[in-house]
């Protein structure tokens, strides 16, 4: 099916409420010590599984969309004049994937595929243009509601993948981007055949106990987010001339686990890979049509940006 939607602009910005954070537990009288990963995995998934059950989402809509549609997915109870809905476990697929903390740990990842789209599927670390609504499920805060949106941005905006909760970023690239942009007179964009879906990721693949300061997410909430992919575009998050794909040496699709070095700094985002003091973009030989070569000097079957003794 091919759909149109016009965009007034598109934002270029990473919003901080989708990025990755680091540990901030505050003074260390207020620390309270995570619950154990494995533990609460199971639990997470029941949550999940329970707003699959009582849940749809706009369906009938997708299927005769209006000539004003707009193609957001939205979300409802199934109750009521409702009642007779289809639910989203119904509806939704799911794959295996790692937690980045506790080794061994792997979660079923729900996710809900309305438009793959019809042009380019991105890799795990690519620069990735969506628009997104983003929801929590509560069961922790008796004081907050049990669903919420917490951030939504219908402009287009650029996320680096690998900035972004897990969660998404394994979904993302499940999808393609559109098969057309078109700028129109009046400055707004048009986009045709976009990727339309939502993910349902469990707290290990979200924030878990440390959401943004500046949301309203509380800790240990399962996080969903419906989305249109518009655009990616290849990822070299350390501009050393290396697609960040290629630095995925174990080819896991997991950008955190592969250090040469071993210096605390991926090689994704290390400019010296391997740590000889000359760096990574003068190791490999790039020609006019952008190919890479990765020479081997000393001829020892180790690529020279990778071997410290080159």
């Amino acid at each position: 099916m091919k759909k149109h939607i016009r965009i007034l602009s598109v934002a270029i910005s990473v919003l901080a409420v989708l990025s990755s954070c680091g540990n901030d537990d505050g003074p260390e009288d207020n620390f309270i010590p995570a619950r154990d990963r494995a533990e609460e995995a199971p639990l997470a998934q029941a949550i999940i599984e329970e707003y699959l059950d009582t849940h749809f989402y706009n369906y009938e809509e997708f299927a005769s969309p209006s000539v004003d549609f707009d193609y957001q997915i939205r979300f409802d109870t199934i109750a009521g004049e409702n009642s007779d809905k289809i639910p989203l476990r119904q509806q939704v697929t799911s794959k295996m994937v790692k937690d980045r903390v506790k080794d061994g740990l792997e979660y079923k990842l729900y996710y809900l595929v309305v438009e793959e789209g019809e042009g380019e599927q991105p890799e795990f670390p690519d620069v990735a243009t969506i628009s997104y609504d983003g929801i929590f499920i509560n069961k922790e805060e008796p004081t907050l509601d049990y669903t919420r949106r917490f951030d939504a941005s219908t402009i287009p905006v650029r996320f680096d993948m690998t900035a972004i909760v897990n969660g998404l970023q394994d979904v993302l690239i499940e999808f393609k981007g559109a098969t057309g942009i078109i700028t129109n007179p009046d400055g707004s964009v048009s986009f045709e055949g976009y990727g339309i879906g939502a993910v349902f990721m469990p707290s290990g693949l979200g924030y878990y106990v440390d959401p943004p300061v500046t949301s309203s997410i509380p800790t240990y909430a399962q996080l969903i987010f419906a989305f249109q992919l518009y655009e990616n575009e290849m990822g070299d998050q350390d501009n050393d001339g290396i697609p960040s794909t290629v630095e995925d040496l174990n080819g896991n699709k997991l950008e955190e686990d592969d250090d040469t070095d071993n210096d605390g700094l991926p090689n994704y985002a290390d400019t010296d890979d391997d740590n000889d003091g000359r760096p990574t973009s003068e190791e490999i030989e790039i020609d006019g049509d952008g190919n890479i070569t990765y020479p081997d000097e000393d001829g020892d079957g180790i690529v020279d940006y990778l071997d410290a003794d080159s």
